[in-house]
């Protein structure tokens, strides 16, 4: 079985492979359609909402069954924030890899400027899968728990995964292993969720 992945974030289609590939899909990022595609505006005020904009906008636009990934992090003392706006908590400018550098430096900045308060946290995955008419098929959501760290710690992963501390290993999440991360993580949970429908759907995908 294949599925695009409506998304040019090659962290997240690496992610998704290594999720879903030892299960028998075939994951593709829209960079590798050969397409250039406008960009959804993604106006919800929820993942979820925001999930659903992009599966359906590029499964219309390609004609062919689309997975969209919305992930987050809220935390606590934060009231929830940086929430939908997670990836561009720090502004839009620059490159990827800029942005989770300077998202990940308010965040601690943020939490530091508070004081002594939970640094309790999780990260939230929504995916939502849309038919080539842009139907909506199915819609899950995955979530770790977690705590900010202090500091950064860890080479692996991307967005906030250095800055994201697992209590009962002591770990971050850029210091798990690709296997570790996916057997624990908000997009692996999520990820599986859709397995589980792919193998025994209401119909059929087209």
């Amino acid at each position: 079985m294949k599925l695009v992945l409506a998304t040019t974030n090659p962290h997240k289609v690496g992610e998704m492979r290594g999720i879903l590939g030892p299960l028998g899909v075939e994951v593709q990022g829209l960079d590798e359609l050969g397409v250039t595609l406008p960009e959804p505006a993604e106006t919800a005020t929820t993942l979820e909402g925001n999930a659903r904009i992009k599966a359906v906008a590029y499964a219309r636009a390609l004609g062919q069954t689309c997975l969209a990934d919305d992930s987050g992090l809220e935390v606590d003392a934060l009231g929830g924030a940086p929430g939908v706006h997670s990836a561009r908590y720090a502004g839009i400018s620059s490159t990827r890899d800029e942005r989770d550098r300077r998202n990940r430096e308010k965040l601690l900045a943020e939490l530091e400027r508070r004081g002594p308060v939970s640094r309790a946290a999780r990260l939230v995955c929504s995916l939502c899968l849309a038919d080539a008419t842009g139907r909506v098929l199915f819609e899950t959501r995955g979530a770790l728990e977690a705590v900010v760290a202090q500091e950064p710690r860890g080479e692996h992963g991307f967005g906030y995964d250095s800055v994201l501390l697992l209590p009962d290993v002591q770990k971050t999440l850029a210091e798990l292993s690709a296997e570790e991360l996916n057997a624990r993580s908000h997009r692996g949970t999520a990820a599986r969720a859709l397995h589980a429908w792919l193998l025994n759907p209401s119909e059929a995908l087209r």
